[in-house]
């Protein structure tokens, strides 16, 4: 039985995993760099240590990990989301440290991490792919050959990449020629690796991805889908579960595709299948990420499956503890990523010290977070700094909830995406469901809502008022 786990990672999904062992009676411990010396997560742990000054090394370092978690008499490590969670390296040394990693084999996350081997994998598996090269292109010329064969727009990608990064769309071949080094720079950078790929490039296209679950006895659910297609730049704001875009056919057909290409692999433990819903009704497959998602909250809120705690106890050997079956989705559930962004100002970050935090409410209304009154946000970390999960029993229940949720929060000290949502939520194309990758872009007059004076501000305003009144 794991009775002590170190959770290698910081901030909300930190705190999330922190609750999860709470609840199941297991010890918790926590680390942290300097600059999150007082980070909620510290707090919360049953024990924390620090792994060194540096904002990002520490969190980086597999054999430092490891190391910790050997000294302090854990039993198993959660790597959360980002960071090392899909780092085959990571969990390579969990087994040869005889330290159980939360999380698929090494062996499957280097697997579905290259996505030209999980393209081969799926179409092994006859999932559907997107049109592309048959593996890496070594060389610009070859990836001029490749993009006529495919045929324009294509996307050229970092074969290793993930969250966005090391991905362009080229329009053409001079396009092509332009941004090919630059990719590779990226991945290079980000990634460790040069190695880059192309496919067709979907104008538009709905994101819709599948949750799984798979225990080490062969049993493979689907949690339904979600879609993440409000997104900029590549990058997830807004997830909704499940998609109010498919009928009830798509969602019995991209459900068994997901369950399909885990089987394929021999996946174990949560999983996310990525895919491409085309205008004419085609999913392709994208990617497979082998980690708990940041969105895993709305699937959690329809199916009422703690998706972490079943991440436990398929670590520590037990089999899933529902059937596909027994899963009936609820509802719908929708999830803001909270930014410390400027949206009207190119999204400029806007890292600080919280002046005034206060957490929305109510029915329906989840709050996953890492911050407090007085925390000082850290510049050197993603701009997520909480998570509004919003549930309700029908589509317009759910956007009803969420503007309330929204006019309800409060964050002092720093600007954040929270007016961009409600923008989006007042949009009568959202209001209907319709909506793709490129609704974003194509509305950008999002931005252009005059900034209301917040309800800290309103409050000092009073305060000052009340104070020249009485001379002080």
């Amino acid at each position: 039985m794991i009775k002590k786990i170190l959770i290698a990672n910081r901030g909300e999904i930190a705190v999330r995993i922190i609750r999860a062992c709470a609840e199941m009676g297991i010890r918790s411990v926590a680390i942290y760099s300097e600059a999150d010396r007082f980070s909620l997560h510290v707090k919360k742990a049953d024990e924390a240590y620090c792994i060194g000054s540096e904002e990002l090394a520490g969190y980086l370092n597999p054999h430092r990990i490891v190391n910790q978690a050997v000294e302090t008499g854990c039993d198993a490590i959660h790597p959360g989301y980002g960071f090392l969670s899909e780092n085959p390296e990571l969990a390579r040394i969990c087994v040869q440290r005889g330290i159980r990693f939360i999380g698929p084999d090494a062996a499957i996350i280097h697997a579905m991490g290259d996505k030209t081997e999980a393209r081969r994998a799926m179409i092994a598996a006859g999932v559907p792919v997107t049109p592309g090269s048959d593996g890496n292109v070594t060389d610009l010329n070859m990836a001029l050959l490749e993009a006529d064969r495919v045929g324009y727009p294509i996307m050229l990608k970092a074969t290793s990449g993930g969250g966005g990064r090391g991905i362009r769309r080229c329009d053409n071949a001079a396009e092509l020629r332009q941004n090919y080094q630059r990719v590779i720079s990226e991945a290079t950078k980000a990634f460790g690796s040069a190695e880059v790929f192309l496919e067709k490039c979907i104008i538009n296209p709905r994101h819709i991805e599948v949750q799984i679950l798979a225990d080490r006895h062969g049993n493979v659910a689907h949690l339904f889908e979600r879609d993440c297609s409000i997104q900029r730049r590549n990058q997830k704001l807004i997830e909704i579960a499940p998609s109010p875009q498919l009928s009830n056919t798509q969602r019995t057909y991209i459900g068994e595709l997901a369950v399909r290409a885990a089987k394929a692999v021999g996946y174990e433990n949560a999983g996310t299948v990525e895919f491409l819903l085309t205008d004419t009704g085609e999913f392709y497959f994208m990617e497979m990420n082998t980690r708990v998602q940041v969105e895993h909250t709305i699937t959690e809120q329809i199916t009422g499956i703690d998706i972490v705690q079943e991440q436990i106890r398929i670590a520590d050997g037990e089999p899933l503890s529902f059937t596909q079956e027994e899963v009936h989705p609820q509802g719908f559930a929708m999830q803001f990523r909270i930014n410390v962004e400027d949206p009207k100002n190119d999204f400029l970050p806007s890292f600080g010290r919280l002046t005034r935090y206060y957490a929305p409410g109510g029915p329906g209304v989840r709050i996953d977070t890492a911050i407090y009154t007085g925390y000082e946000i850290p510049p050197y970390y993603d701009s997520m700094v909480a998570k509004v999960i919003v549930s309700g029993r029908t589509w317009t229940d759910v956007i009803n909830r969420s503007r309330r949720a929204l006019n309800d929060m409060v964050l002092g000290g720093v600007r954040t995406t929270i007016p961009f949502y409600q923008e989006i939520l007042n949009n009568p194309e959202f209001q209907a469901g319709e909506f793709n990758t490129g609704f974003i872009p194509a509305h950008p007059e999002l931005t252009n809502y005059s900034r209301k004076r917040s309800q800290e501000e309103n409050t000092l305003a009073i305060v000052a008022a009340i104070a020249a009144h009485v001379g002080l």
